[in-house]
């Protein structure tokens, strides 16, 4: 996984990446506060290890190689079509990955988690008209607004989408 990681924070110094590193202090006006609701790497492999053995064996295997393509081509590499987020899988691959256990077992506790933060922003500042930036991917986007609506009656009005990552 070491190697995975460190491709997260090489990828962004590739301009050809088209990828913008996101730094809160140059992004948001001084005095916003940055919360960061995120799992551990121990909960991460914890998470990933509830998978079947051979399933988990093969991710430990090509993520360094995954990791190498991500930090020498960046994440274009392994997008396409198929990773658009919409309400409706668009593909049969899409519609094949969309229950794929990997996807649970490295996503699932990240939304609970961002969920948990919402909901304290929720229960401290909701008579308040304020506006909070969730810099997720985009896979996390249908877990968020269902965990809002469920939770809280919330709606989406608008969004702004960019390419970002965070360096780690």
């Amino acid at each position: 996984m070491s190697t995975l990681t460190l491709a997260y924070r090489f990828a962004p110094r590739r301009r050809r990446n088209g990828l913008q590193e996101q730094r809160a202090e140059l992004l948001l006006p001084e005095g916003v506060e940055v919360i960061n609701p995120d799992v551990t790497a121990a909960e991460a492999v914890a998470d990933l290890k509830t998978l079947p053995r051979g399933m988990y064996l093969m991710l430990m295997v090509t993520a360094p190689v995954m990791g190498l393509v991500f930090a020498l081509r960046g994440p274009r590499a392994f997008l396409d079509e198929d990773l658009v987020v919409e309400d409706l899988p668009s593909t049969l691959r899409a519609e094949l990955a969309a229950d794929d256990p990997v996807i649970h077992a490295i996503s699932d506790r990240r939304d609970q988690r961002l969920l948990e933060a919402l909901g304290e922003i929720y229960t401290e500042r909701g008579d308040e008209p304020i506006r909070v930036a969730i810099v997720y991917g985009a896979g996390h986007v249908p877990a968020i607004v269902s965990g809002l609506m469920d939770r809280h009656g919330y709606r989406p009005r608008e969004a702004e989408w960019v390419t970002v990552l965070i360096p780690a």
